[in-house]
């Protein structure tokens, strides 16, 4: 029998992934443990290896194609010296689940008529996303559109191209004065349609159900920045190859106040708050797809040197994608810091499962009035969103107080 390909699952938030990019053709020999193919999660690409060593007898999935199932058949493995000509069975039954998620992937587009299509796009007619929704709108029905694009897939110009055919026929059907009419101009689109990605379609989910069900509320804090700043600078000036930004500070601040107020290191379930014994330490990284929380593992046992490193580390491989699901899943605590952007203060959602996040922003000099004197300070604002069901409004504060002590007093933090 054949071994089967699956599209895996990449954490409980996944429920289907686009198969990016084939990395064995048909017939080409494989190995236990070679990679196959890569795939596109809701967070990163990540490579699906082979299970046994045998040889690629069947691609069910062509590449390109997107919202495929997770636990659906892919691809499958001749082994044991099996003739992959053999697998027409195998295929027909694997094609024909493909088939129903797909469709069921694709409810929204209007019925039909369905013409034999390649492999990997079985049941549907191809054609890109932009072309069905132009199709939609402009009443075209794809079963009758020639496709211009690889495999005759249908693109935008032939959809407008039968729209404006069929409006030239109408008017020359209808017109009463048929030397005087005129073929009338398909309208121009004035927008795009930029199709959803695996990982933004999770952050919406995640996102909107985290704001509809968790109880938010927020405590803001302004710090003074300007003792951290002189020490990030001497350590910049003085200790070669070490780079220290502010977020370095406040994530190791940020752990060292959760060790003392374990209660915002926390989750909710259905059955208890859930209390980590390690102080993991979610970072927001935006990337062109989205934004993406990779993890500093026990930041609170970590240097400043190390904290920078591993989030230097983390920021650029979530940009391209190359991170591993152990890498961004899990944590209790998120920072999301825009300071960088100039915003000075914000309200962030919280990163569900988790209780807490901290919205950072810009380090800017304000008016402040000490001992009855007016005088200038570098003040950072930083907001706390808190899940109520987990931390009350005097725990959140208890939090905030810890950490602005540490923030405004740094040598604690290198201590």
């Amino acid at each position: 029998m054949p071994v089967e390909i699956l599209m895996p699952s990449a954490g409980p938030s996944m429920t289907e992934g686009s198969v990016v990019r084939w990395l064995k053709r048909e017939g080409d020999a494989v190995k236990r443990g070679e990679a196959l193919v890569e795939i596109e999660t809701d967070k990163a690409v990540i490579e699906v290896e082979a299970e046994s060593d045998g040889v690629l007898g069947k691609i069910l999935v062509a590449e390109g194609t997107n919202n495929v199932k997770v636990d659906s058949i892919v691809g499958l493995i001749a082994v044991n010296g099996e003739n992959p000509a053999s697998l027409a069975a195998a295929t027909s039954v694997s094609a024909a689940s493909v088939k129903q998620e797909a469709q069921s992937a694709t409810a929204a587009v209007p019925a039909a008529p369905v013409k034999a299509a390649p492999v990997g796009h079985v049941g549907r007619i191809l054609a890109s996303p932009l072309a069905r929704r132009i199709a939609k709108e402009l009443g075209v029905d794809l079963s009758k559109v020639s496709g211009s694009g690889p495999k005759g897939r249908v693109l935008r110009a032939d959809v407008e191209a039968a729209a404006q055919a069929a409006a030239v026929l109408q008017a020359a059907t209808h017109a009463p004065e048929p030397q005087k009419s005129a073929p009338p101009t398909v309208a121009s689109v004035n927008y795009e349609d930029i199709p959803h990605t695996n990982m933004r379609r999770t952050i919406a989910q995640r996102l909107g159900e985290a704001k509809r069900s968790v109880p938010h509320f927020y405590l803001s804090v302004d710090c003074c920045v300007d003792a951290l700043l002189d020490i990030r600078r001497q350590m910049n000036r003085q200790v070669d190859g070490v780079k220290l930004s502010v977020n370095d500070f406040i994530v190791k601040a940020v752990a060292l106040a959760l060790r003392r107020i374990p209660a915002c290191n926390a989750s909710w379930t259905d059955d208890a708050i859930r209390r980590y014994r390690d102080v993991d330490i979610s970072v927001a990284v935006a990337t062109p797809n989205g934004l993406i929380t990779p993890i500093v593992r026990s930041a609170d046992q970590k240097s400043l040197g190390r904290i920078s490193g591993d989030v230097k580390d983390l920021a650029a491989r979530a940009r391209e994608g190359k991170l591993k699901p152990e890498e961004y899943q899990g944590g209790g605590f998120t920072i999301s810091n825009l300071g960088m952007f100039g915003i000075r203060e914000f309200a962030a959602i919280i990163n569900p499962p988790q209780a807490c996040i901290l919205a950072v922003g810009a380090s800017e000099q304000r008016p402040v009035v000490r001992d009855g004197a007016l005088a200038v300070a570098t003040l950072m604002t930083c907001t706390l969103s808190a899940d109520h069901r987990v931390v009350d409004g005097a725990m959140g504060a208890e939090f905030l107080a810890e950490f602005r002590k540490l923030i405004e007093n740094p040598l604690t933090i290198l201590v």
